[in-house]
């Protein structure tokens, strides 16, 4: 049944039934994920922050072969930080030290020092503007002009991310149609970019109402938002839409290994904590022996995405070993309240308790 909270700027702009968007999961996104909330009437999303350009074609190719209906694909306007292209190999090994152990305990191979490639922004968008996809939807900064001013003669729907008000605004003024405040409880990536991620931690429902009286654009709430009392809270305060994220990594549907589902479903992801370890870049995951050993005093920490790099050489191993203590295991502060391993059922819980509260 169709109600009147669901009938919002966000929902008109995107051409969805429900504004609830799935958080995009980079590496961990799948198209089948994708598709389903959208098919449902949400927003479904695939992160490809990492992917060479070809490979997000690809990615475009089978989302559209599953639906029919508005998806978006997540882009980083930053693709890598300040010494990325000169971190050396005794930077790496100083890096690989902390590690090694593990990668050994789980039968993994160490890794060799390779130099960084990079992968650019403007081609990564190219592909989404020349498949002219239903909406991209960003983090980390703001797109060079030529790119936001090609998306809107295309009529592709822009969604950036702010972790403080002073970004929505920027936002804003570069021409995005949706702005996502994320508050620091949300798992995954920071995106922030006016100010550092350490300097740009506000809880979603402080970030909120700030960012909705500081732009004219409708805001999308995200971080901590679990069940139809979020979405409740993030209405009553203004926001348009959400953004949820764990309780969808915790489906079957998604990209996450099924010991990392199954620890949020069974309640056992609830301490979470902030490392820059997992990729060089400040996230929120659950707090376990690899949280521990890369934000120990002196852990050396290579740039962004070269820690990235660095990490799936114990994560792929440890993975095949079941070693959840062992991998990067990206989670909210309301993990415990994921409890549904099925996106259609998922859904219809949240659009039938938040009808119920909201109607």
């Amino acid at each position: 049944m169709v109600t009147k909270w669901n009938q919002t700027r966000v929902s008109e702009i995107l051409g969805i039934k429900y504004p609830i968007i799935q958080g995009p999961f980079g590496g961990l996104s799948t198209q089948r994920l994708t598709a389903a909330v959208s098919n449902f009437g949400g927003l479904g999303s695939f992160g490809t922050h990492g992917f060479e350009p070809s490979a997000i074609g690809d990615v475009v190719a089978e989302i559209r072969s599953l639906t029919t209906r508005p998806f978006a694909i997540n882009l980083w306007v930053s693709t890598e930080d300040e010494g990325a292209r000169t971190s050396d190999a005794a930077a790496f090994h100083r890096a690989l030290a902390h590690l090694a152990p593990h990668i050994e305990a789980v039968g993994g191979t160490l890794p060799t020092f390779t130099p960084f490639k990079p992968v650019r922004f403007e081609d990564q968008a190219r592909v989404l503007l020349d498949a002219n996809v239903p909406a991209i939807s960003f983090i980390t900064g703001v797109p060079p002009k030529e790119i936001m001013d090609e998306a809107k003669r295309r009529g592709i729907v822009l969604l950036g991310t702010a972790t403080t008000p002073q970004e929505a605004v920027a936002l804003e003024e570069a021409g995005v149609d949706i702005v996502v405040a994320s508050g620091f409880e949300a798992g995954g990536h920071r995106g922030s970019f006016l100010r550092s991620a350490e300097d740009s931690l506000t809880g979603t429902f402080s970030l909120l109402p700030q960012t909705v009286d500081a732009v004219s654009v409708p805001v999308v709430a995200a971080g901590g938002i679990a069940d139809a009392r979020g979405i409740s809270a993030a209405f009553a305060l203004g926001a348009e839409g959400v953004q949820m994220g764990t309780v969808f990594l915790a489906t079957e549907e998604s990209g996450a290994p099924p010991v990392h589902r199954e620890l949020i479903l069974h309640g056992e992801a609830g301490h979470t904590a902030l490392t820059r370890g997992f990729t060089g870049r400040l996230a929120r995951g659950v707090s376990n022996e690899l949280l521990r050993t890369v934000n120990r005093s002196g852990a050396e920490i290579l740039p962004y995405p070269l820690q990235r790099s660095l990490v799936r050489s114990l994560a792929l191993p440890a993975q095949k070993a079941g070693r959840a203590d062992l991998l990067p295991l990206w989670a909210g502060q309301s993990a415990a309240l994921a409890h549904h391993s099925n996106v259609s059922e998922l859904l219809q819980s949240l659009v039938q308790e938040t009808s119920q509260r909201l109607a």
